[in-house]
């Protein structure tokens, strides 16, 4: 369970495209991106 496979990957972005549509994609990108700056510090 503490490793994440990409199939694990794939699926949950599967899952996100479903829940949030096509369009909001490029936000959510834009949000992980500066969580994961953030996250780095």
């Amino acid at each position: 369970m503490g490793k994440i496979g990409l199939t694990e990957i794939i699926l949950i972005l599967l899952v996100v495209v479903l829940l949030f549509g096509g369009r909001k994609i490029p936000e959510l990108m834009k949000g992980i991106g500066q969580g994961m700056k953030e996250f780095k510090k």
